[in-house]
């Protein structure tokens, strides 16, 4: 984030909901510039006056790009259009750490990079804040194991950003039993208390929500004059993407207050201790809709989950969950003008495609579809 440094005295003026802004300046998207005139627009008090705006989804990728919209646009009428709310979303039973999967990526090269940059800062600004405890935000530490291959347990995007990622000492590995091993520290964000979180905040800010399912964003015109797309999964259909589609996870939510750090193992089996309840998990089944628990899922999560840590044979099982991760090869944050076979237009953003890494990159995914539906607003392609 060096190009934030160049206008830190500018920044620092602002008033405090214009500091907020200063992880937009990361990006480069309109031009080789960082979005200067954008803060300095919203420091007149009338940036998006008037504007109408839509995002479609209330997970955690459309809360969290709603609310940074409001940020960015204080003037602006954002609605939150969905089927589906709070404990009904996927993003409720997410573990929510800040680790990614290995087919974390975007259209660019650099995209995951920026992604996770901002992502984590953002993260971090709220744990130093004292809205920690209430955003369900915190740091954590842990391993990741496996007795199969050292690739298994690096990962070099989470090295560079992470402050603390390195490999097991041997005393470590002989103490759990492992031949491979890397230790780093992170950030978890409970979506339990993060969804209500952004939720709060969104309608503090004026923020509408409306119950609906949209059969086409064609639904949007003359209502809306720009739509942020974060419908998850909902965009195989919304969009005709054929790319998108869902990963079944199952999951077990424990009572087990004496496991403080995250444990993985190899590649499919996790602990994550949260603020409320302990993580174990999970399955990743492509294209299958199966709502229903199903019992040789839970006897194989259970039985890996107390091989590894044998004490989780004592924990209470607080409930079983089932939900569907939206996966697409790369994740598609992109601006696009539709025309719809009638004649009609809609700008668009879209931010959808995140799989099992939205609690973890939405900061950083939104940041950027922010931007992008700022350069829309502006009607310039490439500087303000």
């Amino acid at each position: 984030m060096a190009q934030a440094s160049v206008y830190s005295g500018a920044i620092f003026s602002c008033s405090l909901q214009l500091q907020s802004l200063l992880l937009f300046c990361s990006y480069g998207y309109i031009g080789e510039r960082p979005l200067l005139n954008i803060l300095v627009c919203a420091a007149m008090g009338e940036r998006g006056a008037g504007v109408r705006v839509a995002v479609v989804g209330a997970g955690v990728v459309g809360l969290t790009t709603a609310t940074l919209l409001q940020e960015a646009l204080p003037g602006a009428s954002v609605t939150a259009l969905a089927d589906k709310f709070g404990q009904e979303t996927t993003s409720d039973g997410a573990a929510g750490i800040f680790r990614p999967y290995r087919h974390f990526r975007g259209a660019h090269e650099d995209d995951a990079r920026r992604w996770l940059s901002d992502s984590y800062a953002y993260y971090k600004r709220i744990i130093e804040s004292e809205d920690a405890v209430e955003a369900g935000v915190k740091q954590i530490s842990g391993y990741h194991f496996s007795s199969k291959h050292p690739d298994i347990v690096t990962h070099a995007l989470l090295k560079t950003h992470l402050e603390e990622c390195r490999p097991c000492t041997e005393g470590e590995l002989r103490l759990h039993g492992y031949k491979y091993g890397y230790f780093n520290t992170t950030v978890l964000a409970e979506c339990r208390s993060f969804l209500p979180y952004l939720t709060r905040r969104f309608t503090a800010r004026g923020g509408r929500f409306e119950r609906r399912r949209l059969a086409s964003l064609e639904e949007l015109v003359g209502h809306y004059d720009v739509a942020c797309n974060c419908s998850g999964s909902g965009a195989k259909e919304l969009c005709q993407d054929v790319t998108v589609a869902p990963i079944r996870g199952q999951l077990f939510k424990v009572k087990a207050p004496w496991i403080k750090n995250f444990y993985y193992i190899e590649d499919e089996t996790y602990i994550i201790p949260g603020f409320e309840a302990v993580t174990l998990g999970s399955t990743m089944t492509f294209d299958n809709h199966d709502p229903e628990v199903n019992k040789y899922d839970s006897q194989r999560i259970w039985d890996k989950c107390v091989a590894a840590l044998p004490s989780l044979k004592d924990a209470e099982v607080l409930r079983e969950w089932v939900g569907w991760r939206p996966y697409r090869p790369c994740i598609r944050v992109q601006k696009e003008t539709i025309t719809f076979p009638s004649g009609n237009t809609l700008k668009v953003v879209h931010n959808y495609g995140h799989g099992g890494n939205g609690v973890m990159s939405a900061p950083g995914t939104s940041m950027h579809a922010v931007t992008l539906l700022l350069e829309m607003l502006t009607g310039h392609q490439s500087k303000l």
